[in-house]
C-alpha cells in the first residue's frame, strides 16, 4: 500500500510536494497502488517514484518528470502525459488506453506488455524503448522517435505511423496490418516474419531493410526506396510496387503473384526462384 504520509503531503499540492522533493533527494516515495485519479498533477517531480499499480486515469500529468519512475502495471487510461518525461521509466504491463503522450520523453523506458490502444505518441522520443509484446493498434505515433527500438511481436494494427523514424529498429514478428507507414524511415529495420498486410508504405524508405518472410498481400508500396532490401520468400500478393525502387534487392522465392511492377526497378535484383506477376496485368 502507499505510504500515508507521502499521500497526505502529495494532497496539499504538487508545489509543496516539488518542494519537499528537492529538499530530500534522497528518499523514493513509495505510491505504490496509490489511487491518484483524476488528479492535476501537472508539472508533478515522480522521478524515481513507486508507482506500482497506481491509478492515475484521467490523471494530468503535463509536463511531469517521472524519470526512472516505476509504474508497472500502472493505470494510465485516458491520462493526460503530454511533454511527461518518462525516460528510463518502468512500465511493464501498464495501461495507456487512449492516453495522450504527445510529445513525450520515453527514451530507454519499458513498455514490455504495455496497452496503448488508441494512445496519442505524436512526436514523442521512444528511442531505445522496449515495447516488446506492447499493443499500439490503432494509436498515433506520426513523426515520432523509435529509432533502435525493440519491438518484437509489438502490435500496431491500424496505426497511424506517417513519417515515423524506426531505423535499425527490431520488429521481428509485429503487426503492421492496415498500418499507414506513408514516408516512414525504415532504413536498416527488421521486419522479418511480420504481417503487413494492406499496410500504407507509400514513398517510404526501407534501404536495406530485413523483411524476410514478410506478408505485404495488397500492400502499398508505390514509389518506396527498399535499395539493398532483404525480402526473401515474402509475399507481395496484389501488392501494388509501382514505382518503388528495389535495385539490389533480395526477391528470392519471393511471391509477386497480381502485383503493380509500372516502373519498378529491379535492377541487380536476385529474383531466383521469385513468381512474378502476369506481365498483361501489371
Amino acid at each position: 500500500m502507499a505510504n500515508q504520509e507521502y499521500l497526505a503531503l502529495l494532497n496539499r499540492g504538487v508545489i509543496i510536494w516539488n518542494e519537499w522533493r528537492d529538499k530530500n533527494p534522497h528518499l523514493q516515495p513509495d505510491l505504490t497502488d496509490a489511487n491518484l485519479r483524476g488528479f492535476n498533477l501537472e508539472g508533478v517531480n515522480f522521478q524515481e517514484v513507486n508507482l506500482t499499480g497506481a491509478n492515475l486515469s484521467l490523471a494530468q500529468l503535463i509536463n511531469a518528470n517521472c524519470r526512472d519512475a516505476i509504474l508497472t502495471s500502472a493505470q494510465l487510461i485516458n491520462a493526460n502525459l503530454t511533454a511527461i518525461n518518462l525516460q528510463g521509466a518502468n512500465l511493464i504491463n501498464a495501461n495507456l488506453i487512449s492516453a495522450d503522450l504527445k510529445n513525450a520523453n520515453l527514451i530507454e523506458a519499458d513498455l514490455v506488455n504495455a496497452n496503448l490502444i488508441g494512445t496519442d505518441l505524436q512526436n514523442s522520443n521512444c528511442r531505445y524503448v522496449d515495447a516488446t509484446s506492447a499493443n499500439l493498434s490503432r494509436s498515433n505515433l506520426a513523426k515520432a522517435n523509435l529509432m533502435e527500438a525493440n519491438l518484437i511481436y509489438a502490435n500496431f494494427s491500424d496505426a497511424n505511423l506517417y513519417e515515423i523514424e524506426l531505423i535499425g529498429a527490431y520488429c521481428y514478428q509485429a503487426n503492421l496490418d492496415k498500418a499507414n507507414l506513408i514516408k516512414a524511415h525504415m532504413s536498416g529495420i527488421d521486419l522479418s516474419n511480420s504481417s503487413l498486410i494492406e499496410a500504407n508504405l507509400y514513398r517510404a524508405d526501407l534501404r536495406f531493410a530485413e523483411l524476410k518472410k514478410v506478408d505485404l498481400q495488397d500492400a502499398n508500396l508505390q514509389e518506396s526506396y527498399c535499395r539493398g532490401i532483404n525480402l526473401n520468400q515474402a509475399i507481395l500478393i496484389r501488392a501494388d510496387l509501382t514505382g518503388a525502387n528495389l535495385r539490389g534487392a533480395d526477391l528470392r522465392r519471393a511471391n509477386l503473384t497480381d502485383a503493380l511492377i509500372d516502373n519498378l526497378n529491379l535492377i541487380d535484383a536476385n529474383l531466383q526462384e521469385t513468381i512474378m506477376p502476369d506481365l498483361k496485368s501489371g
